[in-house]
C-alpha cells in the first residue's frame, strides 16, 4: 500500500515524541495525586518497567520484519479474528486522537486564548494533524527533525532557568509513599509511555530501512522520552511540592510561571508551552496516521487518503463531546481509558505471543 522508508534516527526521534506526548502537561499531576514527593521515583521505575513492554513490542515486530500490526494480527490470529482485534486497535488509536484534540483545545482555551471558542482551537489542530497524514509518514518524520530542535532546546532552557527554585526538602522524606503505593501509581505512567507505543507498530519496523537499528533507537527514543518525563516530574515536586503538583491540572505548566530571573526573565509560561504543543501534534498524528492507515488495511484498500478527511471530521466532532468536563476526563483516565490501553497493548502482544508459540512451525510454512 505504501512505499516509503524513514531511517532509524527519524524513527528514534518519532519514539521520543510520542513517549513525551501530553505526559509532560499532565503525568506530574497523576503521579503526585498517588505518590506524593515520592513522584519521581514513580517515574524512574514506571519507565524501566516499560523496557518490558517495548521489549515485548520489539519482539513481535520482528517475527514479521514486512507486515505491520494489522496484518501481524490477521496472520497470528486468522482473518477473522484478527480484524476484529485490529479494529478495536484502530478504534483506540482514533479515540485518542480525540482525546488529544480534546486537551489541546482545553489547554489553549483555559490558560492561552481564554477569548477563542474551543471549537476553533480544535479545528485549526485537527486542519494540521490532517495535513500531516496526508502528506505521509516521510513529511511527518522530517518535520520531527526539525521540531525536535525546538522542543529539546525550550525544554533546556526550562530546566535552566527553573533550577534555582528547587526546594529539595519537597521531595523528603524519600519512600515515605510505601512500595505498594509506588507501584501502583506507576501503571498511568506506562499506560501513556509505553502501552499506547504499540501503535507504531504500525511504523516499526516495516517503513523503517535498517531493522535492527531501529531496535536500538525505540528503546533509545523510549528512554530519553522516560529521562524527559523524570526530569519534568522532579521538577513538578521540588519547586510547586507535591501537594500543589497534585492539584494543577497542567504543574508543568505552572512551573514556567515560576521563572523569574532578576525580574528581567519572567512570566515565559506561553513561550514553554510550545513544548507540550509540539509532541502533543506529532503524538496525535501518529495516532491518526495509525488509525487511518490500519482502516484502510483491514478494508483492503489500495491506497488510505480518502479516509483521511471524512475521519479527520469525524475525529474533530468527537473531541468537542468524548470529556463533558475535566472531572468526567481524569475519572476515564483513571477507570475506562487504562483497562482499554492495558488491554490493547500489553495483553493483545500477549496473546500474539501465545499463538505465534502455538502455530510457530505452520506460521513458518505459510509465505
Amino acid at each position: 500500500m505504501q512505499n516509503v522508508k524513514i531511517n532509524s534516527y527519524q524513527f528514534l526521534i518519532l519514539v521520543v515524541l510520542f513517549t513525551i506526548g501530553t505526559s509532560i502537561l499532565i503525568v506530574p499531576s497523576v503521579l503526585a495525586a498517588g505518590a506524593k514527593q515520592d513522584a519521581w521515583i514513580v517515574a524512574i521505575l514506571g519507565t524501566l518497567m516499560g523496557l518490558f513492554v517495548i521489549w515485548l513490542l520489539s519482539i513481535i515486530a520482528q517475527w514479521f520484519p514486512h507486515l505491520t500490526i494489522i496484518q501481524i494480527n490477521e496472520k497470528i490470529l486468522g482473518k477473522w479474528l484478527g480484524k476484529a482485534v485490529s479494529f478495536l486497535f484502530v478504534f483506540m488509536s482514533f479515540i485518542y486522537t480525540s482525546s488529544l484534540l480534546s486537551y489541546s483545545g482545553t489547554f489553549l482555551n483555559t490558560h492561552i486564548m481564554p477569548n477563542t471558542p474551543m471549537v476553533a482551537l480544535n479545528v485549526l489542530m485537527a486542519i494540521i494533524i490532517v495535513m500531516g497524514v496526508h502528506l505521509g509518514l516521510e513529511t511527518i518524520a522530517r518535520s520531527a527533525e526539525i521540531f525536535i530542535l525546538f522542543f529539546f532546546v525550550l525544554f533546556f532552557l526550562l530546566v535552566l532557568l527553573i533550577s534555582p527554585e528547587i526546594k529539595f526538602e519537597n521531595v523528603q522524606p524519600v519512600f515515605e509513599a510505601g512500595t505498594k503505593t509506588i507501584f501502583q501509581s506507576t501503571f498511568p505512567f506506562i499506560e501513556v509511555t509505553s502501552v499506547n507505543a504499540i501503535v507504531l507498530l504500525m511504523i516499526f519496523p516495516v517503513f523503517v530501512n535498517n531493522i535492527k537499528q531501529a531496535k536500538k533507537s525505540f528503546f533509545i527514543g523510549y528512554l530519553i522520552g522516560g529521562l524527559v518525563i523524570i526530569i519534568i516530574t522532579f521538577l513538578s515536586v521540588s519547586v510547586l511540592g507535591f501537594y500543589n503538583t497534585s492539584t494543577r491540572l497542567y504543574p508543568s505548566y505552572e512551573l514556567a510561571k515560576r521563572i523569574n530571573i532578576g525580574n528581567f526573565i519572567q512570566r515565559i509560561e506561553e513561550f514553554m508551552a510550545g513544548l507540550w504543543i509540539i509532541t502533543l501534534y506529532f503524538k496525535a498524528t501518529i495516532y491518526f496516521y495509525a488509525s487511518v492507515f490500519g482502516l484502510a488495511q483491514i478494508l483492503n484498500l489500495k491506497g488510505y487518503r480518502p479516509l483521511i478527511i471524512p475521519l479527520g471530521i469525524i475525529c474533530l466532532v468527537l473531541s468537542l463531546v468524548v470529556y463533558p468536563n475535566v472531572v468526567y476526563q481524569q475519572n476515564w483516565n483513571r477507570t475506562t481509558g487504562i483497562y482499554f490501553s492495558f488491554t490493547i497493548g500489553v495483553f493483545l502482544p500477549l496473546l500474539l505471543v501465545i499463538v505465534y508459540a502455538i502455530r510457530k512451525k505452520q506460521l513458518k510454512k505459510v509465505p
